[in-house]
């Protein structure tokens, strides 16, 4: 069975960008386009990771990897910031809510394979 990452993004474009990404590394990946669907999503599927953008409308990151994090099934499971945000109290406040690492958009496609291959096995 692959992994299934949960990519958050109100970006179709960095939505496809992931999945294409992931996709090509055997990874399964479940598109969310916001905090709410995701946590709709996670309700109703496995999850081993989640990549998840910081501003998007209806529930914005941080708010995302709190609810994450206060499920028992998923309070472990790695959560990475992918997002224009790059300032320290932004990051501060990601690490503080649960976020596992932080990545800056854009990305290349081989840095964001290598933090998920470190992340999960």
């Amino acid at each position: 069975m692959s992994k299934r990452i949960m990519a958050v993004d109100d970006s179709i474009s960095i939505r496809q960008m992931v999945g294409f990404t992931l996709a090509r590394e055997g990874y399964d990946v479940l598109e969310a386009v916001n905090g709410e669907d995701a946590e709709k999503k996670l309700d109703e599927n496995d999850v081993h990771m989640m990549i998840t953008d910081l501003n998007m409308p209806k529930m914005n990151g941080i708010d995302l990897i709190k609810k994450v994090r206060a499920k028992p099934k998923y309070r472990f499971i790695p959560i990475v910031m992918l997002t224009t945000e790059s300032n320290e109290d932004s990051v501060l406040e990601g690490k503080a809510a649960g976020a596992t690492g932080w990545i800056i958009k854009p990305f290349r496609p081989d840095q964001l394979v290598g933090v998920v291959k470190k992340l999960i096995r």
